[in-house]
């Protein structure tokens, strides 16, 4: 376990990152960074999330990018913004340590967590009356994240938005009537399924099984079987991630089964794995081929500056909106958290929208935005071409 870096500065250095902290004695720390962060010098904000990995990568790109952008066009009213960057590695305990080293580290706010449950757990510490600071998610999907508290906003759709309009898309557009359901047993997976298993009933669909797993690469073997014996099933509905999308392609191709499998924003990047995924439907709040000229635009500039690198994620997209949702909000309230809070909280409501790459961000009373669009794409010869929801 690595002990809290001494700061300032050598807290500061910008997209630093480490494996774990320990709060240990910064009270004195902490008033000399929010005393720096309230009056002159650079405006700190934090990044969180598992910044290494295939879905936290593109994100910590994109922000870099975002905030090389705004200094070169005179940063937050003349003051460069300045990012620390710390690694949860998407584990929940690291995400409380995370959060309490931005916290004592002066950021007026921070981007994350990524993943729903890392989020939750970081959520009492940013939500701690005494020194509370924003964190908005750009793609924590759980429906608990609503209630995480006043200072937790997200700017991606719930799974209670995805799962409802997969459902439709599998009862309405593709007129199915029998599914199986497997879940990855955790706040993500679980918030999913529920979502998506109430819609499908309440639209006269029956869900022939329901079945929780573990891991990145589960045996879901055993249910493929008992699907294919029951010979009812028209679609596999999976609550999870992309790595368990691939285990349960390669089940169900193992087995000779040819239904289509369908989930939300955790099977982002399921095309990459080729014709195994062919005909898979994808439902997810952004998609890099968004028409807007505002995404065009990021899109270039994205790919200008990563060459090689794959066009950008809905986390990417979404957290290099939430740099210039920041920008906007902290140019009007300044740098005192509360205010940015308060200032937050406002935007669409009383407060112009932001339109930004993702689409159009507008809070609600709990912080979540009820009114961003859910795309649901099918994956054809590698790609993901949206057929709902545009």
């Amino acid at each position: 376990m690595n002990a809290l870096p001494p700061f300032p500065p050598e807290f500061i250095v910008r997209f630093a990152s480490h494996r774990r902290f320990t709060a240990g004695s910064v009270g004195a720390a902490l008033l000399l960074t929010l005393a720096c962060s309230a009056e002159g010098g650079p405006v700190r904000i934090g990044l969180a999330g598992p910044l290494s990995d295939s879905v936290g990568a593109p994100m910590r790109r994109a922000v870099e990018l975002a905030v090389e952008q705004a200094n070169r066009s005179g940063g937050i009213n003349g003051r460069m913004i300045e990012l620390i960057a710390r690694d949860d590695f998407g584990d929940p305990d690291s995400a409380v340590q995370v959060a309490e080293a931005l916290q004592s580290a002066g950021v007026v706010a921070v981007i994350g967590h990524v993943n729903s449950g890392s989020t939750l757990a970081a959520a009492p510490v940013y939500n701690d009356s005494r020194h509370p600071v924003v964190e908005i998610s750009p793609s924590s999907t759980a429906p608990e994240v609503t209630d995480a508290g006043a200072y937790t906003f997200r700017v991606c759709p719930s799974d209670l938005q995805f799962g409802a309009a997969l459902a439709r898309f599998a009862a309405e557009r593709l007129g199915f009537h029998h599914g199986t359901v497997l879940y990855l047993n955790d706040d993500y997976g679980r918030g999913l399924r529920q979502a998506f298993t109430r819609s499908f009933s309440e639209l006269g669909g029956i869900i022939d099984e329901t079945d929780p797993y573990l891991g990145a690469d589960p045996d879901v073997g055993p249910y493929i079987e008992r699907l294919i014996r029951r010979k009812t099933s028209e679609f596999i509905f999976l609550g999870g991630n992309q790595s368990e999308g691939v285990a349960a392609l390669r089940a169900a191709a193992n087995r000779k089964l040819s239904i289509p499998l369908m989930g939300g924003d955790g099977l982002e990047g399921l095309e990459k794995t080729g014709r195994l995924a062919e005909g898979a439907y994808i439902a997810n709040g952004y998609l890099a081929s968004f028409p807007s000229p505002t995404n065009r635009e990021f899109v270039r500039v994205y790919a200008d500056r990563y060459p090689g690198a794959a066009p950008p994620s809905q986390a990417a997209a979404a957290a290099y909106d939430i740099i210039f949702l920041l920008r906007r909000v902290i140019a009007q309230t300044g740098t005192d958290r509360t205010r940015i809070r308060d200032g937050l909280a406002a935007v669409g409501q009383g407060s112009a929208a932001y339109e930004g790459v993702t689409g159009e961000i507008a809070f609600d009373d709990h912080g979540d935005v009820p009114k961003q669009r859910v795309v649901i794409g099918q994956v054809r010869n590698g790609a993901v071409i949206a057929v709902e929801g545009l």
